[in-house]
């Protein structure tokens, strides 16, 4: 386990619920695998005359501890495997007081940087990387998302089996400039950014009905696990449509599978699944979903999307 980043959650980087937004945890971590990059002769990865760089194909969250603005922060990382054109890192953000915050899996491509066609790793990288093999903590596991699970391939995925499955359209929008990467992509944490701005439009009236039990609760949400499968890089101009499924409710939790699609193509952007929960904001706890509320979930959510 190496250091790859400290700082704080700025005030700006925390949302309505008064915690750090998921996707600059992402963000935070991409910078992290930054650093890790540089210290396997990688350094050129993420500039734009680079000859190759590192893509996201999965990665996978577990969101443990708020992070509150002005705190300390501070991210290690490690290898948990490594093959001829991939790897996948693992890191762990923690609290100054060491309890972990948050901690990621991402299965890294190795690419040409215009083509993203897989590229081999020099001897000189594949050996620092090797070196920076070991193994996890159990207290991260993932807990709600079976990784064991393939996701689905392309081909399943579409614009038009979404409209058959009865998924509602989300989210809606076009890539501004701004969100996209020196190579001209959007930035993998704007995947699940978007994510995050369209699902108050599906579960804001319902997590409201789920508080209202208790005159004293001030609604909110919050996501304590995401798989994320990347599948294709929309560029500034590309436009988007997030459609929405239940996944599972439970008493505590409840998970939803968003397809991030290209409303032109109808083709798949990217895939995600979220385990979340309604959240109390005065207590910071977590508030029980009753039974009736617990099925009407599966009103307001239809269609049964995989990932």
């Amino acid at each position: 386990m190496i250091d790859l980043w400290k700082g704080i959650a700025n005030t700006w980087d925390c949302d309505e619920m008064g915690h750090m937004n998921v996707r600059v945890y992402i963000e935070k971590a991409f910078e992290g695998l930054g650093t890790l990059a540089g210290a396997c002769h990688l350094g050129h990865a993420f500039k734009p005359d680079a000859p190759s760089t590192l893509v996201p194909a999965q990665q996978h969250i577990r969101f443990m501890k708020e992070v509150h603005p002005g705190f300390p922060m501070w991210m290690t990382g490690c290898v948990l495997e490594l093959k001829d054109t991939e790897a996948t890192i693992y890191q762990e953000m923690r609290h100054g007081d060491g309890s972990v915050a948050a901690a990621f899996r991402t299965r890294l491509i190795h690419a040409d940087a215009t083509s993203l066609k897989p590229f081999a790793w020099s001897q000189r990288a594949r050996k620092a990387l090797d070196a920076l093999k070991a193994e996890p903590p159990k207290e991260t596991a993932p807990r709600g998302i079976d990784l064991s699970r393939a996701p689905l391939t392309n081909p399943d995925i579409s614009q038009q089996i979404a409209k058959e499955r009865g998924a509602k359209v989300i989210g809606l929008g076009m890539v501004p400039p701004q969100d996209c990467d020196v190579f001209g992509r959007m930035r993998p944490h704007m995947f699940i950014g978007r994510v995050s701005d369209s699902v108050p439009t599906l579960l804001h009236d319902w997590r409201t009905r789920v508080a209202s039990a208790d005159p004293d609760v001030r609604m909110g949400g919050a996501v304590l696990e995401n798989r994320i499968i990347y599948r294709r890089w929309p560029k500034a101009g590309d436009l988007f449509e997030i459609r929405s499924s239940l996944g599972r409710v439970e008493e505590k939790v409840h998970s939803l599978v968003h397809w991030m699609l290209d409303p032109v193509t109808g083709l798949p952007w990217m895939t995600a699944e979220a385990v979340a929960v309604t959240f109390d904001l005065n207590k910071r706890k977590v508030i029980a979903t009753p039974k009736p509320l617990m099925d009407e979930l599966a009103e307001i959510a239809p269609g049964k999307l995989s990932l």
